[in-house]
């Protein structure tokens, strides 16, 4: 025991020592991502940051957990998560509720149809049904988007507080493409025609050739809790037509969203 332990109760010590595991943890699930599904121990240790005896032993521990698994030598998130991630109350919730518009939505404009909640700066991606026609270069689900440069985000950000829109456009613009907005002034003009029209735009800021209409899925409260979307071609996403389909679809999922909660 050091000298700066001496004075430290045994239940402290355990609770730093949980706290530091779990820290661990969460940094080899860090290393996972859409590009990123299965790791050898050495991109792992790279990713991570854990030293590689660390890391080892800690992957060890949650692949008897159920937290990872290791086919043919290499990792990747285990079935537990999968089950766990399953209980979340965007999935039991949200997801569930908004469903059936969102196979509804898909067979009317047969392009790929998202749904997605404000995660900070970013949208996360709750649901995606892309049917025959998969865009490989969209985020999966459990992905992410920026929100600054999305529908989603854009029609999530024209209903929200300024706090929160201040604080994702302040999180940084960078360009993803030439057509990328990075300037507050002209995403906040985009907010702005939001709730006059009831649906947000992009337009090829994300890919070129690829365009989105989105719009906002409201809670019980009142308050925006997610959008819905439509991707595809832009000769097929046109917002003329598309706009109209996508915002029925988003207020008929905030009616059966709010009354199950």
């Amino acid at each position: 025991m050091t000298p700066g332990e001496q004075g430290t109760s045994p239940t402290a010590r355990d609770g730093k020592a949980e706290t530091s595991g779990l820290e661990r943890a969460a940094a080899i699930l860090g290393a996972f991502d859409a590009a990123h599904r299965e790791l050898t121990l050495s991109a792992l240790v790279a990713r991570c940051g854990l030293p590689r005896s660390t890391t080892h032993r800690t992957a060890d521990r949650m692949i008897r957990l159920g937290w990872l698994d290791k086919p043919q030598g290499h990792y990747r998130i285990g079935n537990r998560l999968f089950e766990i991630a399953s209980l979340a109350p965007i999935r039991l919730e949200l997801r569930e509720a908004v469903l059936p518009y969102l196979q509804d939505l898909h067979s009317a404009t047969r392009t790929t149809v998202q749904l997605g909640v404000l995660d900070g700066a970013q949208i996360l991606v709750v649901e995606k049904i892309t049917g025959h026609r998969p865009m490989p270069m969209l985020s999966q689900v459990g992905g992410i988007v920026p929100a600054y440069c999305s529908a989603l985000g854009r029609a999530i950000l024209a209903y929200s507080e300024t706090e929160t829109i201040d604080a994702v456009l302040d999180a940084g613009m960078p360009p993803r493409n030439p057509r990328t907005l990075t300037s507050k002034e002209a995403v906040i003009r985009e907010l702005t025609a939001v709730p006059a029209r009831g649906w947000a735009v992009e337009r090829e800021e994300g890919n070129i050739g690829v365009s989105c209409v989105a719009a906002p899925i409201f809670g019980p409260s009142g308050a925006v809790a997610a959008a819905l979307s439509v991707t595809g071609p832009t000769a097929l996403v046109r917002a003329d037509r598309a706009g109209p389909a996508v915002r029925l679809a988003a207020a008929a999922a905030s009616r059966a969203y709010s009354t199950r909660r």
